[in-house]
C-alpha cells in the first residue's frame, strides 16, 4: 500500500449503529428501541412492495408495537418534485425516524426528507459546496443493492426538477443513524443490476483510495474493498444464488461507502451525475461507462495509487512495477466492463445528437459539483468533453 499523509487533519464518520450479516433484517426494531423511535415512515418504491421486503419491514415493526407509515413512491434518481409528497407523509404522520429501503434512490430520499422535516426549505439550499451539519431525523438505511454505499455516506444527491441538475448535497445531517446490511435482501437481484451496483462499488473504491482528500483510515477499507470485489464480483453476476458472494459483495459495498464518505469520490462521479440527469442512465451504469476512461487519463498523476489498486484486484503483482501495475488495471478493467456487458452511450441508446450538445453542459455541471477537484489529475472543462466524446462510441 503506498503511503498517503492527507495535507491537513480529517474527520472519520460512519453510522453508529451497524448490524451486518445474513438475517441482520429482523434486529430493526431493536435498533429503534436502542434509538428511542417507534414511529418511523419507511421510504421505499413500488418494486420492493410489489415483491415483499416493504411489507416484511412493516410486519416486523408492527409485530414489535411500533408505529410505520409506508411510503412507497420513490422513483429513480430522486427529484425535487418527487420528495414533495414523501415530506407530506412525514408530516402527516408525526414520523420520529425514517427508514430508507432499497437501492441509493429510496436511501437518498430518506436523507433528503429526513433534513426537509426537521429544516425546511429547498433541497437547492443544502447542495454543494453547502456543507450541512444541522438537525436532520434519524434515518436507518437497509439496502437492497451492492453497491450505492449510501447506507454509509454522509451525501444525498436529488436531481433539480427544473434545471435537470444533480445536485450533490453533503455532511453529517445525511448520515445515517444506523444501517442494517442484510445480504438475504440481494439475493434476487438480476444480472444487470448485480453488475451495476458491484461496478458503482469499485468505482466508490478506487476513487476514494485516489481521491486527493484520502486518508489512512480510507485507504484499508478501499483495498479491502477492492480485493473483495474483484474476487465476488463476476461470481454474484453469473449467479444470484450464490450466498458467499452476494455476502462479500454487500460488505465490499459497505466499505467502499465508509471510505468514500470520509474521503470523497473524484472525476468519475462527477461525470457520472449529469449523463444520468439528462438521460435516466442508473448512477452505477454511467460510472462503469466512465470508470476505463477516466482511470487512463488519470494514472499518470497518481500511478502508484493506482498500481495498488490493480494489486488489489489481482491484476498485478509484486513483480510488476507501478506503471505496468497501473497499466494493467485500464486492461483489467476494460475486460470487467466487457465480461459484464456495460453498454457505451451509443449502444444504449442515448441519440448521438442529443449527447454531442449537450456535453459543454454535462462538462459544467461535473465541474461545479466539486468531485473533479479531488481526482488525482484534475481536470479543465476541455479535457471533460474530450472524455465525454471518447466514451460515446
Amino acid at each position: 500500500m503506498t503511503t498517503h499523509v492527507p495535507p491537513t487533519i480529517s474527520q472519520f464518520s460512519q453510522p453508529g449503529d451497524l448490524r451486518v450479516g445474513g438475517g441482520a433484517l429482523a434486529q430493526l426494531p431493536d435498533v429503534l428501541k436502542t434509538l428511542g423511535l417507534c414511529r418511523p415512515l419507511v421510504v421505499t418504491d413500488r418494486f420492493l412492495l410489489d415483491t415483499g421486503p416493504a411489507r416484511r419491514v412493516m410486519t416486523i415493526l408492527e409485530s414489535q408495537g411500533m408505529t410505520p407509515r409506508l411510503f412507497h413512491e420513490t422513483v429513480p434518481d430522486p427529484t425535487t418534485d418527487s420528495l414533495k409528497a414523501a415530506v407530506a407523509a412525514a408530516g402527516e404522520h408525526g414520523c420520529d425516524a425514517v427508514i430508507g429501503l432499497g437501492g441509493g434512490s429510496p436511501m437518498d430520499t430518506a436523507k433528503a426528507v429526513a433534513l426537509l422535516v426537521a429544516q425546511g426549505g429547498a433541497m437547492a439550499d443544502y447542495k454543494a459546496p453547502v456543507r450541512n451539519d444541522g438537525p436532520a431525523l434519524p434515518v436507518i438505511a437497509v439496502p437492497t443493492t451492492a453497491g450505492s454505499g449510501s447506507e454509509a455516506t454522509q451525501f444525498t444527491i436529488i436531481t433539480d426538477s427544473v434545471s435537470q441538475e444533480k445536485m450533490l448535497c453533503a455532511g453529517r445531517s445525511f448520515l445515517p443513524a444506523a444501517a442494517i446490511v442484510d445480504y438475504e435482501l440481494t439475493l434476487s437481484m438480476p444480472a444487470r443490476l448485480t453488475a451495476d451496483t458491484g461496478i458503482d462499488a469499485l468505482t466508490h473504491a478506487i476513487e476514494a483510495y485516489v481521491s486527493k482528500k484520502a486518508t489512512p483510515l480510507t485507504d484499508g477499507l478501499c483495498l479491502t474493498a477492492i480485493s473483495s470485489i474483484g474476487r465476488h464480483l463476476r461470481r454474484a453476476h453469473a449467479d444470484g444464488s450464490d450466498a458467499e458472494a452476494r455476502a462479500a459483495m454487500m460488505v465490499a459495498a459497505t466499505q467502499a461507502g465508509i471510505a468514500f464518505s470520509n474521503s470523497s469520490v473524484a472525476l468519475v462521479h462527477g461525470m457520472s451525475r449529469p449523463i444520468g440527469a439528462h438521460f435516466q442512465v442508473a448512477h452505477g451504469l454511467s460510472n462503469a461507462m466512465l470508470l476505463v476512461a477516466v482511470t487512463e487519463f488519470s494514472i499518470s498523476a497518481a500511478t502508484a495509487r493506482y498500481a495498488d489498486c490493480a494489486r488489489a484486484l489481482g491484476l498485478a503483482d509484486s513483480g510488476h512495477d507501478d506503471g505496468a501495475a497501473a497499466r494493467r488495471l485500464v486492461a483489467g478493467l476494460t475486460d470487467l466492463c466487457r465480461d459484464l456487458q456495460v453498454p457505451t452511450p451509443r449502444e444504449y441508446g442515448i441519440d448521438h445528437e442529443a449527447w454531442h450538445r449537450l456535453i459543454p453542459v454535462m462538462a459544467q455541471q461535473a465541474l461545479a459539483s466539486g468531485s473533479p477537484a479531488n481526482n488525482p489529475r484534475v481536470p479543465s472543462a476541455e479535457d471533460i468533453e474530450q472524455l465525454y466524446t471518447s466514451i460515446y462510441c
